[in-house]
């Protein structure tokens, strides 16, 4: 598994208009200004691509923080 630093680069990725400095794990990632469906299902895709683990938009919902997503996939692996 990635370090958090690695996967909040790639989790940055999936924001078109954020720029990746803005990412942290304490960011709230859905206060962001292009956070929207799109990018839920594209974090989805990623981390089924990168860590094959399956996450559902329950996870995405409940999740608040990078941090939290990044524990979530962790706990799947």
């Amino acid at each position: 598994m990635d370090t958090i630093n690695d996967f909040i680069s790639k989790f940055s990725e999936q924001f078109e208009m954020t720029d990746p400095s803005e990412f942290t794990p304490e960011t709230h990632f859905k206060d962001l200004e292009d956070w929207d469906s799109l990018v839920a299902l594209s974090i989805i895709g990623m981390v089924h691509n990168t860590y094959n683990v399956k996450l559902i938009g329950g996870d995405i919902r409940s999740a608040i923080t990078v941090n939290d997503v990044y524990n979530m996939v962790v706990s799947k692996i």
